[in-house]
């Protein structure tokens, strides 16, 4: 019996067989647990490092801003005491202030003024009158050419009694000091929280390699270059990064706006008052949101960097496992 052969199908023309591609899978899983743990850790350190930021950036115009004031005026305190006219002694030491060369201006400080002063400390109503308080005169002085303090002190010691000029060098001398020590602080809190953020990277590729270690020794074996293997993992961790940056940058931006509008709004008191002369407000100010955008970026970066320099120390070890096999990582 002859064997049929069976007719070979006609591909009708115009009709082509459709070729579908599919996407290469990723070395490293787009989300995982352990990415989203990553994450929000980067979000909590770059939250923290923004604030340490913003908060030594305020303090910094703080104590520039009280530098700069301090240097333009000098105090005369005046003590009260039985036989003295107190407001005589006020005028004469004025005159004799301005009669220097580098003073500007005079302001004698009337006693509801010092009042208002005391108000945090001591309460509302009090009696100047019946308080040893000293009163002040306020000189306002030339920055670039300032009076001759010793002479000044010198005339006002001779005809105003209980009489005192306070230039403020030792306050000047304080402040700076001060602002250099958190500007330092502030620097070693920085680095500890990078430090830690790179730690976190380590620990989280070594564990992503550790997930993927057969993908990775297999792709290496059949030729991959270690760059080409280090290039997938930096990408992702590169994305996780910038996240989680952006996120704490975020929060944190948003943290001092709020704090700045609640300041302002909330706490119209004396003791506020005095809080803000001293510390400052809680405006971050433009140079404070360019840093944490500069912050956001540098942790995105150290956290790509750092997640390349990993695999490609870990491809080594594999390198060297394989050559010596009594080796292991």
């Amino acid at each position: 019996m002859n064997k049929v052969d069976k007719p070979n199908p006609v591909r009708k023309p115009g009709r082509r067989r459709k070729i579908v591609l599919r996407p290469m899978a990723a070395i490293v899983p787009a989300t995982n647990i352990a990415g989203r743990s990553l994450m929000l850790v980067i979000s909590i350190m770059s939250f923290l490092a923004c604030l340490t930021l913003g908060a030594v950036i305020m303090i910094q115009d703080t104590a520039n801003s009280w530098q700069s004031e301090i240097s333009r005026e000098v105090t005369i305190q005046i003590k009260p005491d039985e036989g003295v006219d107190l407001q005589a002694a006020l005028l004469s030491a004025r005159d004799i202030a301005l009669s220097f060369e580098g003073t500007t201006d005079a302001t004698i400080v009337d006693p509801e003024a010092t009042a208002r002063l005391l108000e945090p400390w001591l309460g509302e109503g009090l009696d100047m009158d019946e308080l040893p308080v000293p009163r002040l005169v306020i000189i306002t002085i030339e920055e670039d050419n300032p009076p001759d303090f010793g002479a000044m002190r010198e005339a006002l010691v001779k005809a105003v009694p209980n009489v005192h000029l306070d230039d403020h060098r030792t306050w000047v001398d304080r402040l700076v000091a001060m602002a250099s020590t958190t500007v330092v602080i502030g620097l070693c809190i920085l680095a500890l929280v990078f430090t830690a953020t790179v730690l976190t990277v380590v620990f989280a590729t070594r564990g992503a390699l550790s997930g993927n270690h057969h993908i990775v020794e297999v792709l290496h074996f059949v030729g991959a270059e270690a760059s080409f293997v280090a290039s997938h993992f930096q990408k992702h961790f590169f994305l996780i990064g910038l996240k989680g940056a952006l996120a704490g940058g975020l929060a944190a931006a948003v943290t001092f706006a709020f704090a700045g509008i609640w300041a302002s709004n909330s706490l119209a008191t004396p003791e506020s008052d005095q809080a803000t002369a001293l510390f400052g407000g809680f405006a971050m100010g433009a140079g404070g949101y360019v840093g944490a955008l500069a912050i956001v970026v540098i942790v995105a970066v150290l956290t790509a960097m750092t997640t390349r320099i990993t695999v490609l120390h870990t491809i080594i070890e594999i390198d060297m496992i394989r050559s010596d096999p009594t080796r292991s990582i």
